[in-house]
Formats: structure tokens, C-alpha cells, sequence
């Protein structure tokens, strides 16, 4: 008898908290169709830039799907290839093809080469081994390599959106908000107050993550530490600015934590860890409204590729603008407790 009220007790616990029963019910069918519409969405083919090839060269590898796109001379296509639209320019010298490969991503190396070595097998009067060299990279790039600066930025973002939530939740709950709100104080004085509090720690976190993954790990890395830390440096305060926000819409700290499904995970899928290109058309859009998407963007650009502040600075504009746009939300979401 006592368990069955100790049972009635918390299935009537469930019923009342809505946003538990989202969590349980509604969270995982929406990570599940979030996974369905990632992964199977169109197939990814090669971007292949060709010039001074063989016309007959040329219609075999786009009869073995290739996106081809022709050049009248080798310069206009590998300037194409450093802006990214290409992923390989290949040409022919002395009867023997040659490969320059963009080198970011080792998966599509691969596939690039294993289109070139299928092709190539059927040429009579050709070397069939092409000579092959990297725009950015090496051929001993690891996965982990090409994947680990947008974990830099997830696991930054991940834990400081944690961190901001919950201890800002606790600054209301414990009252110490509320006794702020009764002095003079301004609202923005107590946002921007409390992000230089939380900002320490998130420095501090983003910091000891990049430095470990560089010096530790061993990670790929052939830009300017600087702007790494400085791109770490934003994606935490975007973290913090949306954790203190969305904290505001949350009475305990599993409420919190119900947030993840849908404002973290989706970062997840839309940072960059999954090719982009195989989602369909109208989901990757959804990728602009994705603070993590532009802070692996810059990650990988600036550790893999080697880019300065010209390549990067949409980028961190973009952080930097999203970081403002929370924090003048979190003074309006002050309001209601001021008049608590």
C-alpha cells in the first residue's frame, strides 16, 4: 500500500511538470527526426575542378559522379580551390595526371582519390598513379584532425551554457537576485556584471581546452594560437549570454538541463561534425541561426587551413553580434524580476 502512494506520489509529479513529460515524450522523437533528415539526405559528390585535360579524361570522371567544373588554364581553378569551392583540381603533365587536393576533410581526400584510381585504370598510354599534393593538410591527417576543432567548440560551448544556466539559476533561487533588483542597481549593470563574473571561468575553460588539444593531443594545428583563443573565447560568451538567458525560463536546475535536446544538440548536427552537404537544401539553412556552426567554421579554418582575420572575421562578427543579441535579451527577461 505505502508503495503504491509512493508510486501514485510521483506519476502525479510527472503529469504536473509539462516540461518533464516534453523531455521524456516529445525530446527524443525530435533528436531522432533531427538524425533522419541529417543523415539521410542527398548523396555528396566530389567537387572536381579539371584543366588542360583530355576531353575523354574529362567525360569519364563526370560519368563517375563528379560534380566536373572545367577551366580554360590551371590558375583560375586552384584560386577556386583556396576559396573552397573545389575539393580537388586535377590536370595532366607529361602524359601523367596530377591531383592538388584541398585537404580539410581526410573523408573526401579519400573519395577523391578512389574516384581518380577507378577512372585512371581504364586510360591506356597514361601512368595511372597521379601525383598528389595537399592545398591544406597532410596525407597523414587524421580524422580526429579534421573533426576535433568543431569538438573544441562544442565541448567550449557545451559545459559554459551548463555552467551560466545553472549558477545563474541559483542567483534567483537562493534570492540573491532579488535583493540585487531592490537597490539602485541597473539591469544592465547586473548583466554585465555577472558575464565578467562567469566569463572568468569560461576564459579560463576555453583556454585550458585549446591548449590541450594542441599541445596534449597533438591536434592539427598551423594557424595563430591567438585567434583559436580568441574564436574559443566568443563561442563561450555566446554560451554564457544564452545559459543566463534561458535560465530565466527555468525554476530548477533539471529544467535546465532540459534545454540541451533542443538549443544544444542541434548545434551538434549543424557545427559542421556531419557534412552539410549531405542534408537537404532547405535544412541547411537552418545552419545560419547556429552560433556553433560559425565558431567551427573559424576553428577549423584557422587550425587546419592556417586563416587569418580576413577569412575568419565574418565569423567572429557573427559570435560577437549573437553574444550581444542574448545579453540585450537577458536585461528585457530582468524585467519580470524586478517586479516580483
Amino acid at each position: 500500500m505505502r508503495v503504491g502512494a509512493l508510486a501514485l506520489r510521483i506519476i502525479q509529479q510527472f503529469v504536473r511538470d509539462r516540461r518533464t513529460l516534453a523531455l521524456l515524450f516529445i525530446a527524443p522523437l525530435f533528436v531522432l527526426t533531427l538524425m533522419k533528415l541529417v543523415f539521410d539526405g542527398q548523396s555528396v559528390s566530389p567537387d572536381i575542378g579539371v584543366a588542360e585535360m583530355p576531353a575523354a579524361l574529362t567525360d569519364q570522371l563526370a560519368a563517375a559522379d563528379a560534380d566536373i567544373s572545367s577551366y580554360t588554364n590551371l590558375d583560375e581553378a586552384m584560386d577556386d580551390l583556396r576559396e573552397g569551392k573545389l575539393d580537388a583540381v586535377v590536370t595532366v603533365h607529361d602524359g601523367r595526371p596530377s591531383v592538388t587536393l584541398e585537404g580539410s576533410d581526410p573523408s573526401m581526400n579519400k573519395a577523391v582519390m578512389l574516384l581518380l584510381q577507378n577512372t585512371l585504370r581504364n586510360q591506356v598510354n597514361m601512368d595511372s598513379s597521379p601525383l598528389v599534393s595537399y592545398l591544406h593538410g597532410t596525407a597523414d591527417m587524421a580524422s580526429f584532425d579534421s573533426f576535433g576543432p568543431v569538438l573544441i567548440g562544442f565541448f567550449s560551448f557545451f559545459f559554459v551554457f551548463l555552467l551560466a544556466g545553472v549558477s545563474f539559476l541559483r542567483e534567483r533561487t537562493s534570492g540573491t537576485l532579488e535583493r540585487l533588483l531592490a537597490t539602485p542597481i541597473r539591469r544592465h549593470e547586473i548583466v554585465t556584471g555577472y558575464l565578467a563574473g562567469f566569463g572568468v571561468f569560461a576564459l579560463l575553460q576555453a583556454t585550458l581546452i585549446a591548449t590541450y588539444s594542441v599541445k596534449v593531443l597533438g591536434m592539427y594545428m598551423v594557424g595563430s594560437i591567438g585567434y583559436m583563443l580568441l574564436i574559443n573565447l566568443l563561442l563561450a560568451l555566446t554560451a554564457l549570454t544564452l545559459g543566463t538567458l534561458l535560465s530565466s525560463f527555468a525554476s530548477t536546475e533539471f529544467q535546465i538541463i532540459q534545454f540541451i535536446p533542443i538549443v544544444v544538440v542541434p548545434q551538434a548536427f549543424f557545427s559542421g561534425l556531419f557534412n552539410l552537404d549531405a542534408m537537404n537544401p532547405w535544412l541547411q539553412k537552418l545552419s545560419n541561426i547556429m552560433p556553433l556552426y560559425y565558431g567551427a567554421d573559424a576553428m577549423r579554418g584557422i587550425m587546419i587551413r592556417g586563416e587569418g582575420w580576413g577569412d575568419i572575421g565574418v565569423d567572429a562578427y557573427v559570435l560577437l553580434g549573437f553574444s550581444a543579441l542574448f545579453a540585450l535579451l537577458n536585461i528585457v527577461a530582468l524585467r519580470k524580476h524586478r517586479r516580483l
